[in-house]
C-alpha cells in the first residue's frame, strides 16, 4: 500500500467511524428499519451528515444531503449500510446520492435485504460514481446484528439475559428475586430492551413477578415515546394465563401481549420474523425457558449480570441444562465483560 492509498485508508477509517456514531442516534428508534449513518465529506471537510431515525422518515443519506446543499458535488459520501434501490416509504437513497453529483460512496457493509442486495452499489456504479466496500465493516455489523441475520436466514438475533448469584443463582428457593442485580444493572437492561423487537418470557415468570417487561427509562438519550415498545411473547403451553381486562397480571391486560402455546421456539423465532418483523430477541425467563432455548442452540448471544452476593445450594439455577458428561458441556466465548454499577456483566457467545 503507498503512502497516498495509506492515508485514503485512515481517512476512510476516519470518516465511517463517524458515520457509526451518527447511526447510533438511531438504534433505539429506528425498529424494523437498520440503523444507519452517513457523513459527506468535501475536500477533507464535513459538509453534511445525518442518521435514519425512525421506519417512515427519510434514511440516512437523506439528511446528510439536505445538510450538505450544493457542496455535495463532487463530494465522498460515507454510508454505514449500502443506500437502499428500492421504493418503499420513501423514495431509493443511491438514485439520491447520483442526483446530487457524488463522485464518491464508501460503505461499510452490503445490505442482505433481498430488496436491496447489491443494487444499490450497481446503481452507483451505473452512474459513474467511485464505490469502495467495507470500511469498518465488523464495527457496523453491530449496529444491526438482528436486521442483518433475519435478511440472511430468516431468524432474529437472539439474546439471553441471565440475573445472577456469584454462585449462578437466580432466586430463592420460594422463588423471591427482586432484586438480586442492583439498580444500574437493571438500567442497563434497559438498553436491551430498547434494542429488542420483541421479549420472550415464560407463564411462571408472569405468576411469580407480574414483570411489565418495557421500556421506561428516562436515561437512553432520546424520547421515550420515540421508542417503539417490544412485542411480548409469553411461553404458555399448559395455557395457565389468558387474556382479561379485569387480569391480575399486567401483561395480560395488554391486548398486544402473544401468547404461544407450541412447542416448537424455531417456528416461533421464524413466526417472529416473518409476521411482526422482529428482528432482536431478548429472553427474560426461568431456568427453565432459559435451558430451552440454550439446548437448542438458539441463543446468539448471553449476557449475565453477575451479583456479588451467594445465595446457597437450595436457591434456584440460572438454567435448567443436564449434560451428561463433560462431552457435553455447553460452552461459550466471552465477548465483552465490565462492571455496571456493582455488579459484573459479562457478555458471551456460544461455541
Amino acid at each position: 500500500m503507498s503512502i497516498s492509498d495509506h492515508a485514503q485508508h485512515a481517512q476512510d477509517n476516519y470518516f465511517m467511524m463517524l458515520a457509526i456514531e451518527q447511526a447510533k442516534q438511531g438504534l433505539y428508534t429506528t425498529r424494523p428499519n437498520p440503523a444507519v449513518g452517513c457523513v459527506i465529506v468535501q475536500s477533507g471537510e464535513i459538509v453534511g451528515q445525518g442518521f435514519h431515525p425512525k421506519a417512515g422518515e427519510p434514511h440516512a443519506e437523506v439528511f446528510a444531503l439536505r445538510a450538505a446543499g450544493s457542496q455535495a458535488k463532487a463530494a465522498t459520501a460515507y454510508v454505514t449500510l449500502e443506500p437502499c434501490s428500492h421504493t418503499g416509504r420513501t423514495p431509493p437513497c443511491a438514485l439520491a446520492l447520483i442526483n446530487a453529483g457524488l463522485k464518491r460512496v464508501v460503505i461499510a457493509g452490503l445490505d442482505p435485504n433481498p430488496q436491496v442486495a447489491g443494487r444499490g452499489v450497481a446503481l452507483l456504479e451505473q452512474a459513474g460514481i467511485e464505490v469502495t466496500i467495507g470500511i469498518l465493516e465488523e464495527q457496523a455489523e453491530q449496529l444491526n446484528l438482528g436486521f442483518l441475520k433475519a435478511m440472511r436466514t430468516q431468524l432474529p438475533y437472539v439474546r439471553l439475559k441471565i440475573a445472577t448469584s456469584l454462585d449462578g443463582r437466580t432466586a430463592m428457593a420460594d422463588g423471591e428475586s427482586k432484586w438480586i442485580t442492583g439498580a444500574a444493572a437493571r438500567e442497563d437492561v434497559q438498553r436491551l430492551r430498547a434494542r429488542s423487537g420483541a421479549i420472550i418470557t415464560g407463564s411462571q415468570t408472569i405468576i411469580a413477578d407480574n414483570p411489565k417487561l418495557n421500556v421506561r427509562s428516562s436515561q437512553l438519550g432520546v424520547d421515550i415515546g420515540q421508542v417503539p415498545q417490544p412485542l411480548v411473547v409469553v411461553l404458555d403451553r399448559r395455557q395457565r394465563l389468558i387474556y382479561a381486562a379485569d387480569s391480575a397480571y399486567e401483561l395480560c391486560q395488554e391486548q398486544q401481549t402473544l401468547y404461544w402455546r407450541e412447542d416448537d421456539l424455531l417456528s416461533l423465532l421464524k413466526h417472529l420474523v416473518s409476521e411482526y418483523q422482529c428482528y432482536e430477541v431478548l429472553v427474560e425467563a426461568g431456568a427453565s425457558v432459559a435451558g430451552s432455548f440454550l439446548n437448542q442452540r438458539l441463543v446468539d448471544e448471553l449476557v449475565v449480570y453477575q451479583a456479588p452476593c451467594v445465595l446457597g445450594s437450595q436457591a434456584r439455577a440460572m438454567v435448567e441444562v443436564n449434560p451428561l458428561s463433560l462431552a457435553q458441556q455447553l460452552r461459550f466465548q466471552y465477548t465483552e465483560s465490565k462492571l455496571v454499577g456493582s455488579d459484573l456483566k459479562l457478555t458471551l457467545q456460544p461455541l
